[in-house]
């Protein structure tokens, strides 16, 4: 018999469901109460973030100005505009933090709130020098060391003083940095990184001698005659009415000792001007560096090229300005090619060599493998008054390049020294006049290009028609390698002919591989003038001549 429940007590069945739906209510409540938690973050977030819009739409606006100055530890000179105010600083603002030149914030209230970095832009300006600094005023109650001061040409070439910002280090700086400047604060802000003349330009102190170059003796006493004779004479040929060429060009096939006689100019030069050798000065003009894309950067660098050579004429030294690669700059105006920047280039290098400004003590030297490319204005006589051509050497002129690299001084075959009886002028002799009969030997093993001419007729080029003095100087260092790495495996090392052919042979490979096949690239390769090249191809060696035959056709026919 079950127990009796107590009179007025409910039962427990109906205690448990109570206790149970109670502990139920108290779940959902608590995941209420985390909802509206949640809820409430929710909105206090959005709140503060509508409260900080609302900040940043009633904000009071700034003005921003340039400090110019700081004349007390709680004032600042800012320059509004153009106005230049005196004005406090926010209490959270420190004057020893604060440098001139920098950007500042000005509220309404005319008072300075905030420091910003300096600025980076403004009207570009060219650094004459920079000025002593001024003594500080006794009077002044200045909290830091004035700026420096600066002499600078604007673009519309007025000078002006400037103040230098005080980040710019003003020691650092060098005449002719373009500066980034407010003329309207009289400060400078930045300094301006471009391509610098320096950089296109090689002042170098020539080192080369007439002595150093071989094959060329006709040409180097035409060179003499035209620009020593006058440097070394003026009262003659003032009493004649004469004057030294302003420039020379130099023209012929790539290689052939063009740079090298212009640096022997600028020796020659210095020698006949009574000055030291290592007086004179050669500025070597990388002619393809100096084009810019952006519009009067050219025209600028040679304003800045032709004031150098300017400056160092006017402390008595001799000059040369050597443009190499000349048609890359001085390209026939209107020819259509590339975007015709010639247009621009063309007069200002004219108005250098023309202009009122002289170029007394200054010698224009030009190196070109293209003159027909270059604008004719640029060479008419009173500008580039001497032209020579440099040509490929024939076989007594490679005989004597060869002899500045191949001397009896250096290290020689044993063997060749006793076929030699011990005479090692007489052995390195030998050695070039191998070298010399193989390069210019006109046999099928060295025919590299056969040219079909516009009426028909065809030539076969070979080897010797290739031949420069860099060849020359590339085949001996090869045989020097060769006589090196021989000493290096334990032989007797030394410079002999076998080495000498092998290097030929080496030589002659590499010059058919990269020989252009083009008409107008042998025309220009070769030096050929006269009458038009209809077309080229590259000749394989072959051992006999009927193998020639059997493939001259179809090479014909695989060109046209």
């Amino acid at each position: 018999m079950s127990e009796s429940q107590p009179l007025g007590m409910p039962a427990r069945d109906f205690t448990s469901h109570q206790l149970r739906e109670a502990r139920a209510e108290a779940v959902s409540l608590s995941a209420k109460n985390e909802r509206l938690v949640t809820a409430l973050n929710a909105a206090r977030e959005r709140i503060a973030e509508l409260g900080t819009q609302l900040d940043a739409v009633t904000r009071p606006p700034v003005t921003l100005g340039l400090l110019t100055g700081l004349p007390g530890p709680a004032e600042a000179e800012v320059s509004l505009g153009g106005r230049h105010l005196r004005l406090g600083l926010h209490p959270d603002l420190q004057a020893a933090e604060l440098s001139v030149g920098q950007r500042v914030a000005v509220n309404d209230q005319m008072l300075v709130v905030d420091a910003l970095p300096a600025p980076d832009t403004g009207e570009a300006v060219t650094l004459d020098e920079v000025l002593a600094d001024a003594a500080a005023d006794a009077n002044a109650e200045a909290t830091a060391a004035p700026a420096a001061r600066a002499l600078v040409t604007t673009g519309s070439g007025a000078t002006r003083v400037v103040r230098l910002a005080g980040h710019l280090d003003a020691a650092a700086l060098r005449p002719g940095d373009t500066l980034a400047a407010d003329l309207r604060a009289d400060l400078v802000t930045a300094r301006i990184a471009r391509t610098s003349v320096q950089q296109l330009v090689v002042a170098e102190t020539p080192d080369v001698s007439w002595d150093d170059i071989g094959g060329l003796g006709p040409q180097i006493q035409q060179i003499r005659d035209s620009l020593e004779l006058p440097f070394a004479h003026p009262d003659l040929y003032r009493s004649y009415g004469l004057q030294a060429p302003k420039g020379m060009l130099l023209y012929g096939p790539p290689g052939c000792g063009k740079t090298l006689i212009a640096k022997a100019v600028a020796t020659s030069l210095a020698r006949s001007t009574g000055a030291g050798a290592r007086d004179a000065a050669f500025l070597n003009i990388k002619g393809p560096e100096l084009l810019s894309k952006f519009v009067g950067e050219t025209e600028r660098q040679i304003r800045a090229i032709f004031d150098q050579a300017r400056k160092v004429a006017a402390e008595d030294r001799p000059v040369v300005i050597f443009f190499d690669e000349m048609e890359a700059l001085f390209r026939t105006r209107g020819s259509g090619v590339s975007s015709d920047v010639e247009t621009m280039i063309v007069p200002q290098v004219l108005t250098e060599i023309d202009g009122v400004e002289s170029l007394n003590n200054v010698v224009i030297i030009g190196a070109s493998n293209r003159e027909d490319m270059i604008d004719p204005a640029i060479l008419r006589p009173g500008r580039f008054d001497v032209k020579i051509r440099i040509d490929r050497p024939d076989a007594e002129g490679a005989a004597e390049v060869l002899g500045k690299h191949l001397r009896s001084d250096l290290p020689l075959d044993p063997t060749e020294l006793a076929a030699a009886g011990g005479d090692r002028e007489a052995a390195a002799t030998a050695m070039r006049r191998a070298a010399v009969a193989d390069l210019y030997a006109r046999t099928p093993d060295k025919a590299v290009l056969e040219v079909i001419y516009a009426s028909g007729e065809r030539e076969t080029l070979h080897l010797a028609d290739f031949v420069s003095g860099a060849m020359l100087a590339a085949i001996v260092a090869r045989a020097k390698t060769a006589a090196i790495k021989d000493e290096l495996a334990g032989g007797d090392g030394g410079l002999s002919t076998r080495r000498l052919l092998e290097a030929v042979a080496v030589e002659a490979r590499q010059n058919e591989e990269i020989t252009a096949a083009g008409p107008e690239s042998v025309s220009r390769v070769v030096g050929h003038r006269g009458e038009p090249i209809r077309a080229v191809h590259r000749l394989q060696p072959t051992p006999t001549a009927p193998a020639r035959a059997a493939t001259a056709p179809a090479a014909d026919k695989e060109q046209a």
